[in-house]
Formats: structure tokens, sequence, C-alpha cells
């Protein structure tokens, strides 16, 4: 079973403007990618710099703990 990974406001908000039919699939990637960089929450930072790595070949490696 998967972690559970925690969301601050700020960052759920933010998650709020991803049109909503892609917005589940968003947020498991963000989500991948913490629990891929030893965290147990996404906070606004972390959302930022998770969602300037997607497309790109190996988004995991952009993103940094």
């Amino acid at each position: 079973m998967k972690p559970a990974i925690s969301w601050s406001v700020e960052a759920e908000q933010l998650l709020r403007e991803v049109p909503f039919f892609v917005r589940p699939a968003v947020r498991r990637r963000i989500e991948s990618l913490a629990v891929e960089a030893g965290h147990d929450a996404v906070d606004a930072d972390f959302y930022r710099q998770a969602r300037a790595s997607f497309g790109r070949k190996r988004a995991g490696d952009d993103v940094k703990g």
C-alpha cells in the first residue's frame, strides 16, 4: 500500500487550477514524485517544482527534496 501523502492548503489551491479532467493524474504524479523524493507531504514549493518537471524525460531527477 502507498503511504498517505498530505497536501498543504496552498498546494491544494494550486492543484485546483489544473483542468478537472486531468487533475487526478496530476495529483498521482506529484504524489509519486513526493514519495520518490522522500516526502510525506506536498507543499506549494514542491508542487511548483514537480509541475515544472513535467514533460522532462526523467522528471523525478529534477525534483529535489
